[in-house]
């Protein structure tokens, strides 16, 4: 299948914008510059409406469709932010911050949204209005939800939302994508253990935490293989532990930390009552205390069936069928617009990186070849959400 013509003839103009905020990564809220400079490109593009500061720094473009037309709006979300990582890739256009970089591609998705705008404001080809949404804080700080929370739904009166993100390993021209959980919920666990601390050669007058908190490393891991049905995905991991000062002293206190990723509200709500009730009890058995502190992040990300249909059918119209999988497996890693789905009905798909370094890795840059294929995708959806 083609791709369209002024996606491919403005791949060069993407990239460069792509690279320019590429070189100037900002991390969560603090996207300013991204900001400012995403409203302006709107702005000139000629979108009917632009509007910042919401969700905090977040924006919102709205191009309406022909005149006299009376259909619904649809949003379509990039994230913006960068991640605290020194970057290593090499590249020309390398982070000039040390210490942050686009290590996942958000700089990517910026641009190629900002070229569908451009086409999608100057065609109008579609019956409704597109709202094109910047996002910030994807990275830990749940810009999504703030967005949603800020009202930006009723404000701009979006009826259905989508989401792209680029994927290392899937080919250029690729994209992948189903029906229901695609993303997993990510929450997180921080346990403090109290013991009794004495001399490391009389362990018998001590309560030792760490003897305890490594107990609970190991019965942690039961709630997945055996506490699970086997056919649901769930992942407990422990990823902090920190207790101790000197060689010869058992200390008084143990701080373990880590992630829970569930794909169901009912897994999720099992492994946060699993995982207490093991924590205690292995706690209690060594005569320790513990508290627990248990958060939840953000949800699952849930593909709405109707939604990825169309979603799908709009990815084959530019890359062809045989390059759109449909029942692509669930990913353990977590995504904020999850939020914007639960708000409101919608699907979320990714876009081939090729042979690239991973996401969050030092090295990764995202794959300009990508662009056009991206920009296609977003016009072809609007148009075929939005048909005249």
């Amino acid at each position: 299948m083609p791709l369209l013509p002024e996606s491919l003839a403005m791949k060069d103009d993407v990239a460069s914008w792509r690279r320019h905020l590429h070189a100037q990564p900002e991390l969560l809220y603090d996207v300013h510059q991204t900001a400012e400079f995403v409203a302006d490109k709107l702005r000139q593009f000629g979108c009917d409406e632009v509007v910042t500061g919401i969700g905090r720094t977040g924006v919102v473009g709205l191009i309406r469709g022909r005149p006299g037309s009376n259909g619904p709006t649809i949003g379509l979300r990039a994230d913006m932010d960068a991640l605290p990582v020194t970057e290593t890739s090499g590249v020309a256009w390398a982070s000039r911050t040390a210490g942050r970089m686009h290590a996942c591609g958000h700089d990517g998705h910026t641009a190629m949204l900002l070229g569908a705008a451009s086409q999608l404001a100057q065609s109008r080809n579609f019956n409704g209005s597109v709202a094109v949404i910047f996002q910030p804080a994807e990275e830990g700080g749940a810009g999504g939800r703030e967005m949603v929370r800020d009202g930006m739904m009723e404000r701009f009166g979006i009826a259905s939302v989508y989401g792209m993100h680029n994927l290392p390993g899937l080919p250029v021209g690729d994209f992948a994508i189903r029906k229901g959980p695609i993303m997993a919920a990510t929450d997180e666990f921080i346990l403090t253990i109290r013991g009794r601390s004495g001399h490391a050669a009389m362990p018998h007058n001590t309560i030792d935490p760490i003897v305890a908190g490594s107990a609970i490393v190991a019965g942690l891991q039961m709630i997945a293989a055996r506490n699970a049905d086997p056919l649901e995905s769930v992942v407990v991991s422990v990823t902090k532990f920190n207790a101790g000062f000197a060689h010869n002293v058992i200390p008084d206190e143990a701080k373990l930390a880590g992630t829970v990723r569930s794909l169901t509200t009912a897994m999720r709500d099992f492994a946060e009552r699993r995982l207490g009730e093991i924590v205690r009890g292995i706690a209690a058995a060594h005569g320790a205390e513990v508290d627990v502190r248990y958060i939840r992040n953000y949800p699952v990300t849930f593909n709405h069936a109707d939604e990825t249909v169309v979603a799908a059918d709009a990815a084959a119209s530019v890359a062809g069928d045989d390059h759109v999988e449909r029942e692509t497996a669930p990913m353990m890693g977590g995504e904020d617009f999850s939020y914007m789905l639960e708000s409101r009905p919608g699907a979320f798909i990714f876009i081939g990186n090729g042979d690239s370094s991973g996401l969050h890795s030092s090295s990764y840059d995202f794959n300009d070849d990508a662009i056009p294929h991206g920009v296609s995708y977003w016009v072809k959806l609007a148009e075929s959400v939005l048909p005249l």
